[in-house]
């Protein structure tokens, strides 16, 4: 069981437990008090509960987030006057910058999500972090390095406040752009939500798409569809996302590759690298069925066996097509996502005694382990770092800035991807009505999903491997 799997089941039991707790503290006002009076505190209780309990927060907000960074790239002379971010030595201005500062939530910080604005030349910017925080957290400073030089650059609390002394850690990395750059995706949609604004700028960009996405296609089944049709009509769609979404940022279809193995399965490939593993819904055993927009043929097309050595004979096939200098694939601490971390798995294993070596790997992050919401805030915000509670792992963190144009063909990539597009359960849009009227979170103004929120922003986040 991977600890984010363990971290709900904990969190699952907490919340059977105190929903026990208060029916039975309900049963008592019922019959020593009123009867009708449980009737209006349970709704009363459940609409708190949707408006301000429901994330999926696996940590105290009183908790510091635990990084290590590079004593060569800590900026000296430091400091926070007045509201102003002040700095002594000289930055570069593209530098990937990073400022960890302790935030301190008001008592209103505890119903609206807390945040920090920060303004510096044209710029304005607000990173929202945890209700109730209290701890120390690392800001995205990135692109600000001349309003930070100028001494224009202010920070200022939003429902909490800024205390202690400030860090700043600065990184110069390469235009990778400039470069030639392979995303690797394990499902239709993952490069779009992490690095649309990369791959778009790109010179010479490849799309690589490990699996089809065919299951939970419940929403095709509402059409009409049997689960295995549902199931199989979702997954050719998905498959034609994956060829034909990345055109819309210029990357040519021959550089824009499906290889249709089935979802949430590569962990059971690779546990048995030469045994076929179906499909849990399809009711397939031969990926060839989404391979068909393909722009060249493949090894594994020869007998369409989903097996993890075909896999890593796709892959490496693919490597020396490409040469890639730069792979963008999930981290492997920080995403826990079952088929994330192998898709990571099986380029590491597919580069070994390869003749092709890239200069750089670029990891990113689509899920997290404890907290659900992650990138907090609203839409076009940057992206403050997420939480972190292990600083063993030296990180190096690499911020695309992102314009206003680009997020907005970043939001038109993903409002094309059919798994974005249906509308989320009645449940969870009546909670993200309740948090808007009584939470204050504003709704993205490119669609439902939440993933309209979290991903279209001001910067994309990576990190070098």
């Amino acid at each position: 069981m991977s600890r984010k799997q363990q971290l709900l089941k904990r969190h699952r039991r907490n919340k059977r437990v105190a929903v026990l707790i208060g029916l039975l503290l309900l049963v008592v006002i019922g019959v020593w008090v009123a009867w009708w009076l449980p009737l209006v505190l349970g709704v009363l209780a459940w609409i708190a509960h949707e408006a301000w309990f429901a994330d999926h927060l696996f940590y105290a907000p009183g908790e510091d987030y635990q990084y290590r960074f590079s004593a060569e790239a800590e900026v000296a002379g430091v400091r926070f006057e007045g509201g102003q971010l002040r700095v002594d030595s000289p930055l570069q201005a593209d530098a990937t910058l990073v400022l960890a500062i302790k935030i301190k939530s008001g008592w209103l910080g505890r119903f609206l999500d807390p945040a920090v604005e920060i303004t510096g030349g044209d710029s304005t910017d607000r990173q929202a972090f945890e209700r109730g925080v209290n701890g120390i957290r690392y800001l995205n400073l990135s692109g600000l390095a001349p309003a930070l030089a100028a001494g224009e650059l202010r920070l200022r609390g939003r429902f909490c406040t800024l205390h202690g002394t400030p860090r700043l850690w600065a990184w110069v990395n390469p235009e990778y752009s400039k470069q030639r750059v392979m995303v690797i995706a394990p499902h239709a949609d993952d490069a779009e939500l992490a690095a649309f604004g990369l791959y778009s700028q790109a010179e010479k960009p490849w799309i690589v798409t490990l699996t089809a996405g065919e299951i939970e296609a419940e929403h095709y089944q509402q059409m009409g569809l049997d689960p295995v049709e549902a199931s199989r009509t979702k997954g050719r769609l998905r498959a034609w996302d994956s060829i034909a979404v990345p055109l819309w940022a210029g990357v040519p279809q021959a550089h824009c590759v499906q290889l249709g193995y089935f979802c949430l399965q590569l962990p059971a490939m690779r546990a048995t690298p030469d045994q076929p593993v179906a499909s849990r819904e399809a009711e397939l055993s031969d990926i060839r069925l989404f391979r068909q927009f393909n722009p060249f043929p493949l090894p594994a097309d020869v007998d369409g066996l989903p097996t993890w050595n075909n896999l890593l004979a796709d892959l490496r096939q693919l490597l020396l097509t490409a040469r890639p200098e730069v792979i963008v694939l999930p981290h492997p601490v920080l995403d826990p996502h079952p088929d994330h971390i192998c898709a990571q798995q099986a380029v590491v294993e597919a580069l070994q005694g390869l003749e092709w070596q890239p200069t750089v790997v670029l990891g990113y992050a689509n899920h997290l382990h404890d907290n659900d919401r992650w990138p907090m805030g609203d839409a076009g915000a940057g992206i403050a770092l997420p939480p972190l509670f292990d600083d063993t792992l030296e990180l190096r963190p690499c911020s695309l800035p992102l314009s206003l144009a680009q997020q907005r063909d970043k939001a038109m990539a993903l409002g094309m991807m059919h798994d974005l597009q249906p509308a989320p359960p009645f449940k969870r849009r009546m909670r993200r009505w309740l948090q808007r009227v009584l939470a204050g979170r504003a709704r993205s103004p490119y669609g439902e999903n939440e993933f309209f929120r979290k991903a279209v922003r001001r910067h994309e986040l990576f990190w070098r491997l």
